[in-house]
């Protein structure tokens, strides 16, 4: 999956380019590219190296200060973020997304969403997932899941809204006196003024969301499309048309409006937390 910035530079050279009335064969032919590099960079299905990009700009007669920005959108496009130190935890190109968001909406069917848990309560969730790992590989993804959740404490930080299962709640993940602080830490963060926090009550009964968790990413930039994002058992799904990403944000209005509302949650998961 191409990170938002890759498909912003594609999507803006390829906008220069038939405002120029060129084609990619004629670019490609200009340049000595394989026929086809042009067609990868516009839809970011491969890098587009700073210096790719200049020579694009040459050929399009673009100057600055539209030509300095967009070599720096290249340049940033393959930036390192602090995800690279974790290649071996997170595997495709999510984390970088979800840095990038300024909305995460995410419906959750089973676990507390990674961006609210405590320690604990990962440590858990991790050895679970992996019962044969070795305690040194659960620790490494203990610590990296710690540094991805100072994304919503940052300056700047996403709007996080989040709708829980019922069920989440009463899940003894890592036993009850983990899940009495887990709790606890879910009822303050729902407290914060950037995100917010429902509970999908087991009275609902049937509901749209009962088809499985999923997450959607959304960006500042109206061009920059929604990114739905679901994780598995056999690998991540990211669907990409728009016809199912409107289906999905269709999906995620109704599970908000069949749960219960912020106030009422918090009234559930307190409940819960104080449970002896």
């Amino acid at each position: 999956m191409a990170t938002v910035r890759q498909r912003r530079l594609g999507r803006t050279l390829r906008s220069i380019r038939e405002t120029l009335g060129l084609t990619p064969d004629y670019v490609a032919g200009e340049l000595r590219w394989d026929r086809t590099k042009v067609g990868r960079i516009e839809t970011a299905k491969s890098g587009a190296r700073p210096t790719d990009v200049a020579s694009m700009l040459d050929l399009y007669g673009v100057t600055s200060p539209e030509r300095d920005a967009l070599l720096t959108l290249a340049a940033e496009s393959g930036r390192r973020g602090w995800w690279t130190a974790y290649s071996d935890v997170f595997t495709g190109s999510f984390v970088e997304l979800e840095a990038d968001a300024s909305s995460i909406r995410e419906w959750q069917t089973t676990l507390i969403p990674g961006l609210l848990q405590i320690e604990d309560y990962a440590r858990a969730v991790i050895a679970g997932f992996r019962p044969d790992g070795d305690r040194a590989e659960v620790e490494r993804r203990v610590q990296a899941r710690a540094i991805r959740r100072t994304l919503i404490s940052r300056e700047g930080a996403p709007r996080l809204h989040v709708v829980l299962d019922e069920s989440v709640l009463r899940r003894q993940v890592g036993g009850p006196a983990v899940m009495r602080r887990q709790l606890s830490h879910l009822w303050d963060m729902a407290h914060r003024p950037n995100i917010t926090v429902q509970v999908m009550s087991y009275a609902a009964g049937a509901h749209e969301g009962v088809g499985g968790s999923f997450i959607v990413l959304r960006y500042d930039d109206p061009a920059d499309p929604d990114v739905p994002f679901s994780e598995g058992q056999f690998g991540d799904i990211y669907p990409e048309s728009e016809q199912e990403t409107a289906r999905i944000n269709l999906a995620w209005d109704r599970i908000t409006c069949a749960a219960l509302s912020p106030e009422q949650s918090a009234e559930v998961i307190a409940a819960l937390a104080n449970e002896e």
